[in-house]
This record gives C-alpha cells, structure tokens and sequence, in this order.
C-alpha cells in the first residue's frame, strides 16, 4: 500500500464522526436499492405462488392433440414437465337438489396433472386407474347427495348441447339454460362408464361457482391413449422466457397443432408477455424508476463525499506540497469510496433485508386477515436482485466519488491551504438585495450571505432537498397511476352473487325480501334494465368515440346515436348511491320531474391495440336534456321513425358504478333513474321487456348460494362471482400495500438524505457561527437567520424540485400509455404535501443541528480545524 492510501486510511481513522457520518450515508442508499429491488421481486414471487394456488402451475397449454403430438410435446427440449388431461364430459345426478347444477363433470388427470393443479384431497386417495375418481365434497353440501368410498358410479357421460340439432358443445363456464321455467338443453353423444370412488375433494378453486356440473377427477393413464383419442397438453416450462411464445407456436407448426393457450396471468409475473405495448410499458417505467433511485442514491452518497473532500482540502494541498500528484490525489478519493464501500455495500444490503422482512412480518397478518390471502409475502432474494443492488450501489459510489475526485486532483497547495475556493469573500459573490434586508432584517441578510459564501455547501444542500422532492412526487405519482392502472385492468366486480329469474323477466318482492333477509347478505340491490337509444349532437359526442370506425356508421344528420342501458335502482340503493355521487335524492324521485344520472366516464379495453383505456362516454352539461327512443330495427323499417319515450334531465354526472352496474362500453350510455322515473318513462307498453337483478353481497357467499338454490317455488339463475372480486381486491389491496411501501421507504431515505445534508453543513460551519456570536450576535437574532436560511433552502429547491418532477412524472405517464389510456391527472394533494413537508423538515434539520452548535465554546470552536 503505497503512501498515499495509507495517508487516506489515517484521515478516515482520525476523524471518525465524519467517517461514520459518510458510511451512515452509504448505508442508507444501498439499504434502499436493496429493499427496492427486494420489495419488487417479493411482491412478483407472491402473485405468482397465489396465482398458482388458485389456478395450478402451467404455462402452455396445447389443445385437443392426438397421441403423436402428445409424444413430440413431451420429447420438446423446453418441456420440463407435461400433465395431459381431458374433459371426458356431464352426466346427470341423480337425487340432485340444486336444479341449477343437475351435472357430474368428469375431468381426468395423469399423475403429474395431480401435483401441478390445486387438487386438495380431504378424505381416502387420489385415483390410480381409469376407473376411479374423486368427487367434490360440494356434492354432498349443495345437491344433497350422500355417497362414500367404495360406491360405485354408472354413468352416461355426454356433451351439453343447447340445441339437438345444433354440434356447438356448451363447457362449464356456462350455467344451466332454462326456458318457461324447464331445462331446454340436452346431453348428446352419451356413453356408459363405471367408477368407483376413491376419495374426496375440496371444491376446485378453478371450478366457476355458477358451474352447472360438480367436478369429479378421474386417472388418465398417458400409456394407454388410444389412436383416435384427444387430450390437452399442458407444459411447465424449464425456463420461462421471452422466446417462449415463439417457440410453442414453431412447435405447433410443426406437429400440426391448431390451438394454443397460454397462461398470461402467471407468465406476466415473469415479466414474459406478448403484448409489445405491456413490454414497452413495463421496459420503460423500470428505466425511469430505476433512473430516479440512482439519482436518489448519488445524492445522498455524493454529498458525504463533498463534504469530505471539502473538509479534506487542506490536507490534500499539503500532499501537493510535498509532491502528491493530481493522480495521487485522485485516486486517493477513489481509494475512500472503495474503502467505504466494503464496509457500507455489506451492512446496506443486510439493513436492507431486514427491514423488508420486519415490514412483511407486520403486514402479512393484516392482508391474510382481511382477504384470506392463502400466500404470505416472503423476503425472496434472488442472485439477480443482490446483484443489481451490489452493482447499482457500486456504480452510485464511483459516480458519487467522481466530481469530488476531480475536484481533489485540481486543488492547488496554496489554496487549499489558505481555503479560497471554499469560502468567497467578493462583494460582488456575497452581494444581496437592499429589498432583503428591510422586509426581513439583518439577520435575514447575514443568512443570504452566508448561503452565498459557501455556495458549494448550499448547492449541495440545495440539490439533496430537490433530488427529494423528485424521488417522493414522482414515486407517489408512480404508484398512484400504478394502482389506478391494475384497477382498469380489473374487471370491476363490485357484488358477490347475481340472481335472475329463469321463469319470468321480473323478480317480485316476495322473492326479494326472502333472499334479502337471509342471514349473510349484507347489502342488496335491485336493478331493472331497459336498453334504448338516444340521439346526441355530434358536438357532445366522446372524441374517442370519434377515433372509431363505427363512428360515421352511427352519424346522421349531426347526431350520433348512442344506445342506453337504462337502470333503475330500488330506494335504498338509489338513496346511497345519490349520496355517494352528491345528486339530490328526492329529486331522482320524483315521477314529475323525469331526472337521472349519467355515468359519463367509463373504462374499457380497445381489443384493436389491448390498450385500457379510461375515458369520457359523453361530453354534456348537468341540465342537459336526453330524449329516448326505442331503437326497434323492423319496426323502423316499416314506419321509417323511432319509438320515441320521454326526455330525462341529467342532473348529476359521475364515474362511479353502482353495485351491479356494468360500463355499457364505448358508444353507449349507463343511465340510472328511480323506479318511479322508469315506470313515468317507459309506461305499462314496455314493462314486459324489463329485466330485473338481485345483487347482494355476502359474508359467506357460498352458503348464501345454496340456500337461495333451494328456494323450490322459482327457477333463478345464480351466478356466484365472489371469486373474481376477492381475487379484485386482493390485487388491489397487495398493490396498495406496495406501493405505500415503496412511498414510505421513499419519504424515509428523502428525510434521512435532508437531515444528513443539513446537520453535516451546520457542523462544518461551527467556526463561522462562532465568529457571528464573538462579534454580539444574540441567541434570538441567530434563531432568525437559521430560520431564514430554512425558508431560503425551501424556496429554492421548490423552484428546482416541483418543474424537474412535473417532467419526469409526465415520462411515466407517456411510458404507461402505451398500454392504457386515462388522463393526466395533476397530484395536486402530494404537492401540498410536498410544499409543506420541505420547510417542516429544513426547519426541524436546522434547528436540530443549531442547538447542537450553541452549546458550543466559541473559543473552542474558533481553534477547530475539522469535525
């Protein structure tokens, strides 16, 4: 070790604050990178083990294959493992209570199939032979039919047809089909097949609650697959990437294949997608992000640097004096990074760790808590991630080394010694406005001045608190249009259960208030739809409506016609929904006075680019006027007009939904009114083309769906959608809790970096406030002019901060585009925050770090040399 390095070892040794101020500083940036890139690949690994709990593991899945491409699936050099099953088809129940579920679904698995799918056995053991199944215990809790291990089956297996005449095969995402009160599909194609029960089953997540067949699970032995038969094929892959997509469809080119499927809900949190536009998105915002976190980090470790160096000046002109050369002296810089470096990389990424890990171990009960979450979130660390952060936090070490070290290898022995590149004393580099001084006073000036003196210090400070205001805003609006982003991409089931009546259009009150007043449900709505038309002038028309080629289709004579789905709502759910939306409930009302909302922002996916978009449906006025027509195609053709209803007054216009109400999409209008607005509007002509839906919500949407099954005197449709809103709303919620995450680690690292750049000033400017106090400065004057010095450092990085993160949220907003479109909406709320946050902390750093300063001997502090 040549002189020169020891020379920096016994600086760092001397002046141990410093140092550890420095590595502290360190520290807290690596510790941040590393909870960052953790925080994300823990947050991926739980949506993918969750997914995978719920819908099994796979990734491609080929369809309706033969016995040779079976085989050529299986010999493929990325297939790690293949489960082969088949929908062998329905047979009836027999003894069945549930009218809605008259169905056995028979579903046959190879061995691996049992391992890679959530199969929960509860009782007895998995099928081993073609003959044997396993029946959901569903069967015995919802039809009422007992049966035991050992019972043997004799079933005619067949295909649900909704049409005798008709080869389209119905699966089990289509519920039971009724007309006039009675089962109007068949089972064709039958065939006589024996099973014997091995065991029982939990009811299959995958098994869609509105099924009209209880899943059975039988063995599908792979080497006996006859010539003629046809099974799926599904492939785990060894190694899930990019090509992946092209792959499968090169090998089914090859071998014939006419259907592929893949699993883009678990691939995506792969970050595997072959949606170009997902890609771009997904590329670009990790740029930005990752960008602003380095910016983040070289700030903070930058300015421990600076300060060093700035410190160390004198010592290195008198290495320069003695012969030290500019590359000496560089490098000497260098060689403190590296130094501190080894020892802060360790401990930033161990911190780091382990506050992620305390963080998940307080937040895994309340999501698991509150939604039932199977998963937990676990501190996955991956190669990858501790190697991102090790070169991240390298590369933020060597940048923040860089400008001081060149700073180093030009300081001059002279200078240094005497200090003039720290301190200016020109008139023209201190000068201040006369305006300062009589709005504020001297102590204000004497602040001014001093921020000018030492102007590298104050554009240090300067820079830490705008590089602050970026990382929060921007993270803050990150999130924020993250999470507003995934809710698009959600269906928007805001109910548990939908119940219709098979019989008749309209559901009477009896069987409402009898479904209502069982025991679970805690919230109902009655909703009964009309759809109509209404013709717009094509000023108020949507200008993404405009973009369309329906568009001109739909124009004439300078109006476009939009088709309405008129809803009304029962009074409760009419009176919270008026409130929710701040429309006048008497009003909606009154059948005097035809009113209604209209629902004029809604989402939906444009399935030409698979962008979501949010959008406006309409541009009207509170007080506009609608009139309604009755867009019926034949008669029009033989009287050439429309049916024309009643004109509505729009009185509220919202971009809420209420409970049940789905967006009418792009070119249509979701109208809500009140019952007696509805009965005003349409008249006893239309009521019989009205449909009505009850939509209730749950605390055990099961159970509530049984007993309503059992309701014998009706035939209704029941469709339990309780498992898409929960898997909505654990998104949802995992989303928040990481993107509150990420904004409270952020806000915690921008006060850290204000404090440290803040308090290391003040204690490197012990002696100038020393000689402010020795020429009569009073306890009260000081306070003023650290209080003005707040306010001046709050004034000026605002200036800087709140432009450069309009800037860069609009470069997230644009990278986010490009697989959804909604507004930019300006974070008015973060910068309020923002605006106030910064002189709070400024102060509390400056005060903070003056009162340690007073305490001070000023002939002790005027003879220090360093800290």
């Amino acid at each position: 070790m040549n002189i020169v390095y020891k020379l920096t070892l016994r600086h760092l040794k001397e002046n141990k604050r410093r140092t550890l101020v420095t590595i502290l500083g360190v520290i807290i940036s690596v510790a941040m990178i590393t909870a960052v890139t953790t925080l994300a690949v823990s947050f991926l690994d739980l949506m993918k083990r969750q997914t995978i709990a719920n819908e099994g593991e796979w990734h491609v899945l080929y369809k309706d294959l033969n016995k040779d491409q079976v085989a050529a699936i299986k010999n493929d050099e990325a297939t790690k493992k293949l489960v082969i099953s088949r929908d062998r088809g329905y047979a009836l129940l027999e003894g069945g209570r549930n009218e809605s579920k008259p169905y056995l679904f028979i579903k046959e698995y190879n061995l691996e199939g049992f391992k890679q799918f959530p199969i929960e056995l509860s009782k007895g053991r998995l099928p081993q032979a073609a003959n044997e199944v396993v029946i959901s215990e569903h069967i015995a809790t919802n039809a009422q039919v007992e049966f035991g291990i050992g019972d043997q089956l004799t079933l005619d297996v067949g295909v649900r047809s909704s049409d005798e005449d008709d080869d389209t095969s119905l699966d089990q995402n289509a519920s039971i089909e009724f007309e006039d009160g009675k089962i109007s599909e068949t089972l064709k194609n039958t065939k006589t097949r024996n099973y014997t029960i091995v065991g029982f089953i939990k009811r299959p997540t995958w098994e869609p609650t509105w099924a009209p067949g209880y899943t059975i699970i039988s063995y599908l032995d792979e080497n006996i697959i006859g010539a003629n038969d046809r099974v799926n094929a599904t492939v785990i892959l060894k190694k899930v990437k990019k090509s992946l997509f092209s792959h499968a469809e090169n090998l089914a080119d090859k071998n014939g294949i006419a259907t592929i499927k893949y699993n883009d809900q678990l691939l995506r949190y792969y970050g595997v997608t072959k949606n170009e536009a997902l890609n771009k998105t997904l590329n670009s915002l990790s740029a930005i992000i990752m960008t602003v976190i380095i910016i983040g980090s070289v700030s903070l470790i930058y300015n421990a640097f600076a300060i060093s160096v700035s410190e160390r000046s004198r010592h290195l002109g008198m290495l320069a004096s003695v012969g030290a050369t500019k590359r000496q002296k560089r490098n000497s810089v260098f060689f403190e990074g590296m130094i501190i470096g080894l020892v802060s990389i360790p401990l930033g990424i161990i911190c780091g760790l382990i506050g992620i890990g305390i963080t998940f171990y307080f937040i895994n009960s309340m999501i698991q808590g509150a939604l039932g979450v199977s998963e937990k979130l676990i501190v996955t660390v991956t190669p990858f991630s501790i190697i991102v952060a090790c070169v991240i936090s390298i590369l933020t070490i060597f940048i923040s080394t860089l400008l001081p070290a060149m700073k180093a290898s030009k300081i001059s022995a002279i200078d240094a010694i005497r200090q003039t590149t720290e301190i200016k004393l020109t008139r023209k580099a201190v000068k201040t406005s006369k305006l300062i001084r009589t709005l504020f006073g001297i102590e204000a000036e004497i602040g001014l001045k001093n921020l000018k003196r030492n102007k590298r210090r104050y554009k240090a400070t300067i820079f830490s608190l705008v590089i602050s205001i970026v990382l929060f805003l921007t993270v803050s609006f990150f999130t924020a249009n993250l999470k507003k982003s995934l809710e698009l991409s959600q269906v928007g089931v805001n109910f548990d259960i939908e119940v219709a009546n098979g019989s008749e259009h309209v559901l009477d009150d009896e069987l409402i208030h009898s479904i209502a007043d069982l025991n679970d449900v805690t919230e109902y709505s009655v909703v009964n739809e009309f759809f109509l038309n209404t013709w717009v002038e094509e000023a108020s028309v949507a200008a993404e409506l405009k973009k369309l080629g329906m568009y001109k289709a739909n124009l004439k004579d300078g109006k476009y016609d939009y088709y309405v789905r008129l809803s009304s709502l029962n009074d409760e759910s009419l009176k919270e929904y008026a409130v929710a939306v701040g429309a006048d409930y008497e009003t909606l009302k009154n059948p005097n006075h035809l009113s209604a909302i209209v629902i004029d922002t809604i989402p939906y996916q444009d399935m030409g680019t698979g962008k979501f978009v949010e959008t406006k449906a309409l541009n009207i006025k509170k007080g506009k006027s609608l009139d309604l027509v009755n867009r019926d195609w034949e008669r029009e053709k033989e009287k050439e007009k429309d049916t024309y209803f009643n004109k509505v007054e729009v009185v509220t216009l919202t971009d809420q939904f209420p409970m049940g109400i789905m967006p009418a999409g792009i070119g249509g209008l979701n109208i809500i009114v009140s019952e007696q607005v509805m009965d005003n509007l349409l008249g006893e002509s239309a009521k019989n083309e009205i449909n009505s839906f009850l939509f209730l919500k749950s605390t055990d949407p099961m159970k509530t769906q049984q007993e309503i099954e059992e309701m014998k005197d009706y035939k209704l449709y029941v469709h339990n959608v309780y498992q898409y809103r929960k898997q909505e709303e654990q998104m949802i919620t995992i989303m928040s809790v990481f993107t509150y995450g990420f904004i409270v680690l952020i806000t915690a690292i921008s006060i850290a970096n204000i404090f440290n750049t803040i308090s290391t000033s003040i204690s490197l400017r012990k002696r100038e406030f020393a000689m402010l106090k020795s020429v009569g400065m009073t306890p009260k004057g000081f306070n003023k002019m650290i209080n003005y010095e707040s306010m001046f450092y709050g004034i000026q990085s605002l200036l800087f901060g709140l432009p450069i993160s309009v800037v860069v949220m609009y470069l997230i907003y644009k990278s986010l585009m490009h697989s959804f479109r909604f507004g930019f909406a300006f974070p008015w709320l973060s910068i309020l925050y923002v605006i106030a946050a910064v002189f709070v902390i400024v102060s509390s750093a400056m005060l903070y770090s003056s009162a340690k300063v007073k305490k001070e001997n000023i002939i002790d502090a005027l003879k220090q040399e360093s800290i």
